[in-house]
């Protein structure tokens, strides 16, 4: 390395500039290149970034549109969700209009059936007390009959007397019962 740089020092060459023929050829292959480049390449490399350019950008427009797709149905599912919660509320409280109005008709209908029932056992109550109070005039009067034969000490074979002394002791315990009863 001492005898390159003695021989630079000899001539008077700076070692880190080059010789003009490098120069010129240099700059000529440059050109050349330049001019391919310039001419072939750049123009693909554009062509390229351009269609890239194109599809990210139709890629973003799309995502937009389907952005703006997907909140339009966002928007009328919740329209929808909003309607149907009303359609349901107004569902329940019909039905509990129904269910109040049928409670109260088979309250009604229970309510006329026992009042049907009490008054059938009302009637049927009234029934068995005039049977019961009819056997006990029939059995009252007999037994009315049996004692005043006894007492007279004969037999009392009349019906038409039997009848009428029956229906005058009844009457007069009658008569005695309403006096009973005022007190």
């Amino acid at each position: 390395m001492n005898n390159i740089v003695l021989l630079a020092a000899e001539e008077d060459i700076n070692p880190l500039v080059p010789k003009t023929y490098d120069i010129v050829w240099s700059a000529i292959v440059f050109i050349v290149i330049a001019f391919v480049f310039a001419k072939y390449v750049v123009p693909r490399l554009m062509k390229v970034l351009n269609e890239r350019t194109e599809k990210i950008e139709g890629g973003i427009a799309k995502a937009e549109a389907v952005q703006a797709e997907a909140q339009a149905t966002l928007q009328q599912y919740q329209e929808q969700l909003a309607e149907a919660r009303l359609e349901a509320a107004r569902i329940r409280e019909e039905a509990r209009t129904q269910g109040a109005s049928i409670l109260a008709a088979m309250r009604a209908d229970a309510q006329a059936e026992a009042d049907r029932i009490v008054a059938a056992g009302h009637s049927q109550l009234e029934a068995q007390r005039q049977q019961i109070v009819t056997e006990l005039r029939s059995e009252l009067g007999r037994t009315a009959v049996d004692l005043a034969e006894k007492i007279i000490g004969q037999s009392v074979a009349d019906e038409a007397k039997q009848s009428a002394s029956i229906d005058r002791f009844l009457q007069e315990l009658d008569a005695n019962a309403g006096i009973g009863v005022g007190r």
